[in-house]
C-alpha cells in the first residue's frame, strides 16, 4: 500500500487507514468478538496499514485497550496511533460531555497512553470543540504535550473554519478528522479549501456512508435494535428510500469497473487528494481485504464526473448538529 504524509508533523501514513471504533462501540456485535477484531488488525498491517484510529470514548476505553493487545509483541513501531479526547469529562468523574481544558486533556492523554501501552500518541485529536475553553487555551496544551513527547501531533475533528485558523496559528494542525464521503460533501465547502491553504492534513471518518455505500442497506429492518444508526436522519424510513438513489448511482460506475460500490467510493475520496487519508472501518478481514482494494482502482474522467453528479442525500448527519462545524 501506498503512504503519504499528514501536515507539517509529517506523519508517513497509508493511503488508507482503519477505523476501529465498530470493533468496541455503537454498531451491532461491538465487543463480541475481541479475537477476531485483532486479527483484523493483524491483517491490515500485514496488508500495509499504518493509520490506526481509536477513541477514549470508543467503550468507553474499550477500544483503546483492544488496540493495545493488538499490537503488542513488537507491532507498535510499524504503526501510526491515533485518538481522541474531550468528550468524557475527567474533572467531573469521567462524566460524558465536552471539555477542552488543559487539565482535562492532561488527564485524558496519561489514561490513553497507560491503556495504549504506549510512551506516545502519533496524532491526539480534540474529539469536538468545546464552546466553554478557547481553542488556544486547548492548542497550547497540546504544543506542551509535544514538546514533552507525550504526543508527536494533534488534531481536531468536525472543527469549523475559524476554529481550524485560530489553532493553526498558535500550533500547527497536523490532521483534520471529519465525516466525508459521497454522501457527506458539505466539507468542500469551506473546510476543504482550508486544510489544503494551511497544508493539514484530512482524514475523512465513515468515507462508507456508515456502511450505507456499500449498498447492503435498503431498510432500517436491517439494522439490529441497539445499532445507533437506526436514530440517524438519513436511515430514517421516509429519508433511506430517497436516498437509496445514491447507492444505485455509485453501484452503476461499479458495474462497469467490476468492482463493488463501496470500493468506488473509496476509490473516489482518494482522488480528492494526497493530503487525504480515509478510515473506513470494520471488523472483519474480508470486508477490510475488499476496502484495501479500492486503492489499486482507477476512475476515469467520465466516471469522476458521474460519482461527482450524485445527488445530496436527504436528512442531517446527525439528529443533533450543534457541535459540529464549531
Amino acid at each position: 500500500m501506498s503512504t503519504t504524509t499528514l501536515g507539517v508533523a509529517e506523519l508517513e501514513v497509508s493511503r488508507l487507514g482503519l477505523g476501529c471504533m465498530g470493533m468496541s462501540a455503537y454498531y451491532d456485535g461491538a465487543g463480541r468478538d475481541d479475537a477476531g477484531s485483532i486479527a483484523t488488525i493483524h491483517r491490515a498491517i500485514d496488508l500495509g496499514v499504518t493509520l490506526f484510529d481509536t477513541a477514549e470514548v470508543y467503550g468507553p476505553y474499550a477500544n483503546e485497550e483492544l488496540l493495545a493487545r493488538a499490537l503488542a509483541g513488537g507491532r507498535r513501531d510499524r504503526v501510526v496511533i491515533a485518538s481522541k479526547f474531550g468528550m468524557i469529562r475527567h474533572r467531573d468523574g469521567d462524566a460524558r460531555g465536552f471539555d477542552g481544558s488543559p487539565e482535562n486533556l492532561r488527564l485524558a492523554v496519561d489514561g490513553s497512553l497507560r491503556r495504549l501501552g504506549t510512551d506516545r500518541i502519533d496524532l491526539y485529536y480534540q474529539h469536538r470543540m468545546d464552546p466553554n475553553v478557547p481553542i488556544e487555551e486547548t492548542v497550547g496544551a497540546f504544543a506542551e504535550l509535544i514538546r514533552e513527547g507525550k504526543i508527536l501531533g494533534y488534531g481536531l475533528s468536525e472543527a469549523g473554519v475559524g476554529t481550524l485558523r485560530r489553532a493553526n496559528a498558535v500550533h500547527p494542525v497536523t490532521a483534520l478528522q471529519s465525516e466525508y464521503s459521497l454522501w457527506s460533501r458539505d466539507v468542500e465547502r469551506e473546510i476543504l479549501p482550508v486544510v489544503r491553504e494551511l497544508g493539514i492534513g484530512f482524514v475523512p471518518y465513515s468515507p462508507l456512508g456508515r456502511g450505507f455505500l456499500t449498498g447492503t442497506i435498503r431498510s432500517v429492518d436491517q439494522l439490529a435494535e441497539n445499532d445507533f444508526r437506526r436514530g440517524n436522519p438519513r436511515f430514517a424510513a421516509e429519508n433511506l428510500e430517497q436516498n437509496i438513489r445514491i447507492v444505485e448511482q455509485v453501484d452503476a460506475v461499479a458495474a462497469e469497473l467490476g468492482a463493488k460500490p463501496g470500493q468506488v467510493a473509496l476509490a473516489w475520496l482518494l482522488a480528492q487528494g494526497e493530503h487525504i487519508v480515509p478510515i473506513p472501518g470494520t471488523k472483519r478481514i474480508s470486508y477490510l481485504e475488499e476496502n484495501l482494494a479500492a486503492e489499486s482502482i482507477e476512475l476515469g474522467e467520465e466516471q469522476l464526473a458521474a460519482l461527482d453528479a450524485v445527488a445530496a442525500p436527504v436528512g442531517d448527519r446527525y439528529a443533533d448538529m450543534s457541535p459540529i462545524g464549531r
